[in-house]
């Protein structure tokens, strides 16, 4: 194919992948007040599940009502005209592209996978599953884990008693949304490493050497997530972190053996 036929096939792929995301986001425009007030402000409300396991939690490790959220008295506003018009139409759109993640990758792979030899073809099956299977994992945590602990902190601090928080919804969505991408993108990294094993820029002798180094950026890491000063909120954050790093890790060793097995038997 010449570079403008590839160009054609791209342009494809893009306008299915569009359509998808319009189709996302038509379902959380036509069902909007669920995805508002019990999905994007779910974090702000005393009632999310994550408080109440955080209560027990606290219980259980003899911390007392420490990590319980008896009502997070968070307010909010719209300081311009077309704020929350506008604000709509991000979250719809922001909205659609979780939602079509699936079709979006699988239109995305649909294009790359051709230029893969068949022996690729299929060492890759499954891609466009693991690829959505992780990302969906990830928002989980961002939304669950990482949202929580950062609402819980910046609610109650201040500077002084007479300071109030009165947050803008601007500000919060502006807050939310890359906390919740941000972890469904971090989440890819045993399939990041994965692919770079296959190509040999990085080997599972290399990745544990560094280990240390990883564990210190990683509990770095979580405690930028985490602005919180409790230590649990941090481990948290940083033993799913430290998971991934350790799942790279493995798949990184298989590819090796893959390798050798491959060698062995050309060299046969």
């Amino acid at each position: 194919m010449s570079f403008i036929d590839h160009l054609d096939v791209m342009r494809g792929h893009l306008f299915r992948a569009v359509i998808a995301i319009l189709v996302g986001s038509v379902i959380v425009g036509v069902f909007n007040k669920f995805f508002i007030k019990q999905v994007l402000l779910g974090p702000t409300h005393s009632d999310f599940p994550t408080y109440g396991v955080l209560c027990r939690v606290g219980k259980a490790l003899n911390l007392g009502n420490s990590l319980c959220m008896e009502g997070l008295g968070i307010k909010m506003q719209s300081t311009q005209v077309g704020a929350q018009f506008s604000m709509f139409f991000t979250i719809v759109f922001i909205g659609g592209i979780i939602i079509a993640f699936p079709y979006i990758f699988y239109e995305f792979w649909s294009f790359v996978k051709p230029a893969l030899t068949p022996k690729e073809q299929k060492k890759t099956r499954g891609a466009v599953f693991w690829v959505s299977f992780l990302f969906f994992l990830g928002v989980a945590f961002g939304y669950f884990v990482i949202a929580p602990y950062t609402i819980k902190f910046f609610a109650g601090f201040q500077l002084d008693e007479n300071i109030e928080n009165i947050w803008t919804i601007s500000s919060y969505v502006d807050t939310i949304i890359p906390l919740v991408l941000g972890a469904g993108l971090a989440f890819q990294l045993p399939l990041v490493i994965f692919f770079l094993a296959k190509v040999g820029i990085v080997t599972a002798s290399y990745l544990a050497r560094v280990r240390k180094y990883s564990i210190v950026v990683i509990f770095i890491i979580a405690a930028i997530i985490t602005p919180g000063p409790d230590i649990i909120s941090q481990m948290t954050v940083a033993l799913p972190l430290f998971l991934l790093y350790e799942i790279s890790i493995l798949l990184s060793r298989r590819v090796e053996k893959e390798k050798k097995k491959e060698e062995i038997e050309e060299w046969s």
